[in-house]
């Protein structure tokens, strides 16, 4: 459980960075926890892109 939560913690930084680590993500044992974090780490970017869109033309 550890490993899987580490990978998950890995791939989430490794999309807040922009970096992508394929080895990671086609690990046998962890490599879906890891891309799930990167998955969740790039829709967290997703969102505060359109935050900021919305506070910039002022329709929050």
């Amino acid at each position: 459980m550890e490993d899987a939560l580490e990978a998950y913690g890995a791939g989430r930084a490794d999309a807040l960075a922009g970096c992508r680590d394929a080895a990671r993500a086609k690990h046998p044992e962890t490599g879906a926890d890891y891309r799930i974090g990167f998955l969740d780490g790039r829709i967290e970017i997703f969102r505060m892109l359109a935050s900021a869109r919305r506070i910039l033309e002022g329709n929050d």
